[in-house]
């Protein structure tokens, strides 16, 4: 029996935006409720993809499950998801010809979480995590934060002011890593979406977390 360490998972099918020759490429996880072609997703890979950054968006195997049947599917485990991811990052090394010092990882709330989780041991130039789930909703004292206080590579997370997965009251407290920048949209909640009464325009939160992420990978050190 093979252990886990060789296990691989084919990951059947690719969204990819941004021109073949970038300066550096973003894996782009989905969330856990809606797959790689929702709305949310589509604004963020085409706003970083038209400033010349190559975005790769793939669906984890419940979700190609789920697209495949039309039946809703549980989120895999997180040894899957975090397997899954992995694969998908080799293949941006193989067959993106992208090597790991120009590849930034990432995602929509349970995306980024596992991109996090993974981050630092695939060597990789940064992450960026938007909406990233801090706690389950109302369960403020279940923590998803251990691996975030030691982190090593420079990741960026965008966060809603009042996301039930984290508010910015809530996480200013937390002890995160030094590596770790902040980004908070106002009034925002998980999606990034304010309420109509706040005075920001529809959409805005949207761009500006696009428009971060673009600045935070175009900063980031250059390294051979």
């Amino acid at each position: 029996m093979k252990g886990s360490a060789d296990v691989r998972i084919l990951i059947k099918e690719f969204l990819v935006d941004g021109p073949a020759e970038a300066s550096h490429l973003f894996v782009f996880a989905h969330g856990a409720g809606v797959g790689m072609a929702s709305p949310f997703m589509d604004v963020v890979a085409q706003r970083i993809a038209a400033a010349g950054i190559r975005v790769v968006r793939f669906h984890f195997p419940y979700m190609e499950d789920m697209v495949r049947t039309g039946q809703r599917r549980p989120p895999n485990g997180g040894r899957i998801l975090r397997q899954a991811y992995a694969d998908v990052i080799r293949h941006c090394i193989d067959r993106e010809h992208c090597p790991p010092v120009r590849l930034i990882v990432g995602g929509k709330s349970m995306g980024g979480r596992v991109a996090s989780m993974i981050a630092d041991a695939h060597n990789v130039a940064g992450v960026i995590c938007l909406g990233y789930p801090f706690h389950p909703p109302r369960q403020p004292l279940k923590l998803r934060t251990e691996h975030l206080g030691t982190m090593r590579t420079p990741t960026l997370i965008c966060q809603g002011e009042r996301d039930t997965f984290g508010t910015r009251a809530e996480v200013v407290n937390y002890p995160l890593s030094p590596a770790i920048r902040l980004h908070w949209l106002a009034d925002g909640n998980h999606d990034f979406e304010p309420r109509r009464n706040s005075g920001i325009a529809p959409g805005a939160n949207l761009v500006s977390a696009a428009d971060t992420a673009i600045e935070f990978i175009h900063a980031l050190p250059v390294r051979k």
